[in-house]
């Protein structure tokens, strides 16, 4: 028998909750609440994580977008895995959202669409930037964005190795804070990413 999700975890679909939870995480953290810690494991199967901005949460079937160099280290490990995991956490709730599924690379329109939308420092920085690989030092780089601004000028097209990633989630873990350790835990998970029907279990803390 299905556990009764009621208050914050009110809700059949844990792609909207996790929406949800973060349209109220803008209103209480003081910095970045759509922070992630992302992470991918390279050919030896050795973890990497590091925090990245998740830009967009798609509800139907559910998915979770995030942007990047493909030329980086998560970049080409993503690439290589076609799998990753993130968390989700927000001091100020107490909550947190734990996902792993699938990864594939956004449209080009949809990548080309958002990397308009940023500032022209950040897309001249997306073509300067040599993600992941040695940097001689901070006066290079900024001769780099020098370089760029002059060749690209106020427009600049996205970079061919820059775009988007869509994690599609076949496992959801929302989590809650709860008084002496005993917290809320309700872990979905879904056969395939292209279907909305979620099984649901409570998990001991």
């Amino acid at each position: 028998m299905a556990p009764r999700l009621e208050g914050i975890f009110e809700g059949d679909d844990p792609v909207a909750i996790a929406a949800r939870w973060l349209e109220e995480a803008h209103g209480t953290e003081p910095n970045d609440p759509n922070a992630i810690a992302l992470a991918t494991v390279d050919a030896d199967g050795m973890p990497n994580v590091r925090m990245v901005l998740l830009k967009e949460i798609e509800r139907d079937p559910g998915a979770f977008v995030f942007y990047t160099n493909f030329e980086g280290t998560k970049g080409r490990e993503i690439e290589a895995s076609g799998k990753a995991a993130f968390v989700m956490h927000w001091k100020s709730l107490r909550r947190q959202v734990r996902v792993r599924g699938t990864v594939e690379r956004v449209e080009d329109a949809q990548a080309d669409a958002y990397y308009r939308s940023r500032s022209l420092q950040s897309r001249l920085g997306a073509w300067a930037s040599r993600q992941s690989r040695p940097l001689e030092s901070r006066a290079a780089l900024m001769a780099e964005v020098a370089k760029v601004t002059a060749v690209k000028g106020p427009n600049p097209d996205r970079p061919p190795f820059w775009g988007g990633f869509r994690i599609r989630p076949l496992e959801i873990e929302l989590w809650a804070d709860g008084a002496f350790r005993l917290h809320d835990r309700f872990r979905f998970v879904r056969a395939t990413a292209e279907t909305s029907n979620w099984t649901v279990d409570r998990l001991n803390p």
